[in-house]
């Protein structure tokens, strides 16, 4: 098992990950904080917490937009499987918040 740490929104979140998997999560980490600066001004700063759920609201809305027109040739289901990755990620961002 291996350990990353993730910095999204000027936090730092170190998680476990199976090994190998560090650069994908460090990607995904990187789609999150693109909305960070969004994100905190929508929760008027007050925690991390919100932030991160204004992160998620914001890549929610994407989804259902994409969901909604989908592009040419882009199954539903790997919308889906990216749906249920972020919501896996945020999920285990949130645990590790909690903890900290």
């Amino acid at each position: 098992m291996a350990q990353v740490t993730l910095r999204i929104a000027g936090r730092e979140h170190s998680i476990a990950c199976r090994d190998g998997e560090e650069a994908h999560l460090q990607r995904l980490a990187a789609i999150l904080d693109a909305h960070a600066e969004t994100a905190t001004r929508a929760s008027g700063g007050l925690n991390g917490e919100r932030t991160m759920l204004f992160i998620a609201l914001i890549l929610a809305d994407q989804i259902d937009e994409m969901r909604r027109n989908p592009a040419q040739g882009l199954p539903p289901e790997l919308l889906d499987r990216i749906a249920e990755r972020l919501e896996a990620v945020a999920g285990a961002l949130e645990e590790d918040h909690k903890a900290n």
